[in-house]
């Protein structure tokens, strides 16, 4: 006959013990393990198009003396879009500072040939920036959230300049 001590337990506080041990360390190993690919970070696009803005923004600052004012406000403002951005791209995912960044420099681009198609061509990288920015908030992180609520005020505020 089983004495009363080992009828009430057949594992020891001892096992028990190492069984707690070992759940947080298997929970790391699978989440670890899985196979399912990382998705690209949605600011990389995001800071590439800011990029982009600023120096559509530059040429046509350049090419225009009656935008120069606020095609050159655009330019600055984009251009600190994508550093925030390439920032928060970079906090999350650090890279190795030998590799190039992760949102790479657009293309050189150059003007409208007319201020009115310079001013629409503003005005629809600004507001397609601003949507862009906005379809993304809900999914976010609060902080990364912020910040692209930042980013589509500031474009909204930045059609504005441009009147």
């Amino acid at each position: 006959m089983e004495s009363p001590s080992q009828a009430r337990s057949v594992l020891g506080r001892r096992s028990v013990l190492r069984l707690f041990a070992a759940v947080p360390a298997a929970a790391a190993l699978t989440t670890a393990c899985s196979s399912a690919p990382d998705e690209p970070d949605p600011l990389v696009a995001l800071a590439a198009a800011a990029k982009s803005d600023a120096q559509l923004a530059k040429a046509i600052a350049q090419a225009h003396s009656g935008l120069a004012d606020a095609a050159g406000e655009i330019a600055a403002v984009r251009a600190e879009h994508a550093d925030a951005m390439q920032r928060e791209v970079d906090r999350v995912n650090p890279r190795d500072p030998e590799d190039p960044p992760s949102v790479p420099d657009p293309a050189p681009q150059q003007a409208p040939a007319s201020a009115s198609v310079a001013t629409k061509a503003l005005r629809d990288a600004l507001t397609g920036a601003q949507d862009r920015a906005a379809q993304l908030m809900p999914g976010l992180e609060a902080y990364r959230a912020g910040l692209l609520g930042s980013v589509a005020a500031s474009c909204a505020s930045l059609r504005e300049v441009l009147g």
